[in-house]
């Protein structure tokens, strides 16, 4: 079997769409051994921050001397990013392994969807490769997520915001109530920052279960005292008699003290459950976390791979609804600039306004970009979008039918004292990490 053949077939599961129930999922695992059932685990869910919560406390513990297992979604440039222990990607032998495995398993007349499919190989793969304890991003809501056949010993969930409303429901509390439904009796729970409807309905989905629950701004505290120059917040935590002070995660941007500090609140009771870490442990697991993509930084001088080098920093994020647009602004915010070079590409499906808004207005030079994906928007419906919810732009504006055209653009255009950021989407990210490290082509999503 070939690896790229394989994992292509994969993605041609995404054919069957998405199927809400877990019938289809249980029925794979039970003819696995439910190798879930073996595993000791954390479960995510919540808008954004899952995989920044995620990487955080995956780096914590390894740091700790356990043996981690990662599970996340989307990858940026290779299937291999969403299944990973410590800091190594599944291999590839590994993965045309547990694809032969997982399709055995699977009932021909109900053929699993991509997801189910790849939750399995998760699982699977975790257990025979003996983790000490694996963390498990959700794919889609919670409730009726392949991922929610699992009993774990804590929950977390980031944040809630409306997302996916042709899914979860078009209320906050609709779709809190999806994130709520991976909350299991047992487990320990803990949320960052929630709007009020959310937060009711979190506590209440707890106390039916019997859950001890712990949110941000009521049990626990994090206050973020100032950033260094790569805008990496730096924070004091407080929670009952524990007080940690000068905390610094490895992620830029201001929301990631409520991301990091959802990690540390996490600690005390994993450590109950048997993973202890010291301080000084939680603080180099902290400050070596690395999630490609969320606003990741790249030094000027150091790209565009082709051409003359940038005078400009870049800033990668994929920031693809409102909440992440909102959180990359307040990011922003910290990054001293002359000029800001907003490089974009869009899903076509997306909110585009809703996506650019908390940063257009920012930028003082715009370009419209695609990344070679089949979902994209143009960059001449992004125009159309623009204008339409912003009226006529103000700034210069140019189109750019694929993202080195508009890479060597922005590092032709950008001054010493000046920020190039590259948002929109993660596929938009990804490929433009792919491009800017030299690799030929991004495995599909």
């Amino acid at each position: 079997m070939s690896y790229k053949t394989e994992v292509q077939k994969l993605f041609d599961l995404q054919k069957f769409g998405m199927k809400f129930g877990l019938d289809n999922m249980r029925g794979i695992l039970a003819k696995l051994g439910n190798p879930q059932d073996s595993l000791r685990l954390v479960h995510l869910a919540g808008t954004n921050g899952k995989g920044s919560v995620g990487s955080m406390l995956s780096s914590v513990l390894h740091e700790a001397g356990f043996r981690v297992g990662l599970y996340t979604s989307p990858h940026l440039i290779t299937f291999r990013e969403r299944i990973r222990i410590g800091h190594d990607l599944i291999s590839e032998e590994d993965v045309l392994k547990l694809i032969e495995k997982v399709e055995a398993a699977s009932d021909p007349d109900s053929p699993p969807t991509f997801f189910e499919f790849v939750t399995a190989m998760a699982f699977l793969y975790f257990k025979e490769q003996r983790v000490d304890i694996a963390i498990i991003e959700a794919g889609l809501g919670g409730r009726l997520d392949s991922t929610n056949v699992i009993a774990p010993l804590a929950t977390v969930i980031t944040n809630i915001s409306l997302e996916h409303t042709e899914h979860l429901g078009d209320t906050i509390e609709k779709i809190a109530s999806e994130k709520a439904g991976i909350i299991k009796s047992g487990a320990v729970v803990i949320t960052g920052g929630l709007v009020p409807e959310a937060a009711k309905v979190v506590e209440d989905a707890a106390l039916e279960k019997n859950c001890p629950l712990y949110m941000l701004g009521r049990d626990f505290s994090a206050e973020t005292t100032g950033a260094d120059e790569r805008g990496r917040p730096i924070f004091n935590f407080k929670m009952g008699m524990i007080e940690l002070k000068d905390l610094t995660p490895a992620l830029s941007g201001p929301h990631q003290t409520e991301n990091a500090s959802i990690v540390v609140a996490l600690m005390p009771f994993l450590a109950e459950r048997g993973f202890p870490a010291k301080e000084k442990q939680l603080r180099e697991g902290l400050t070596k976390a690395f999630w490609p993509g969320r606003a990741e930084l790249l030094p000027a001088g150091t790209w565009p791979p082709d051409g003359p080098k940038a005078k400009a920093p870049l800033l990668l994020d994929g920031a693809h609804n409102p909440a992440g647009a909102a959180a990359l602004a307040k990011t922003l915010d910290t990054i001293k600039r002359k000029k800001l070079h907003l490089l974009v590409g869009v899903m076509a499906d997306k909110d585009i306004a809703g996506v650019l808004g908390p940063i257009y207005q920012a930028a003082d030079r715009l370009y419209l970009t695609r990344p070679a994906f089949s979902r994209a928007a143009t960059p001449e419906l992004l125009l159309e979008k623009v204008k339409t919810a912003f009226g006529e732009p103000k700034v210069p504006v140019s189109l750019h039918p694929a993202l080195a055209e508009a890479f060597a653009a922005a590092a032709a255009s950008a001054e010493e004292d000046d920020l190039v950021v590259l948002s929109g989407s993660l596929f938009t990210v990804g490929e433009g990490r792919a491009y800017l490290n030299g690799i030929n082509e991004v495995e599909s999503n």
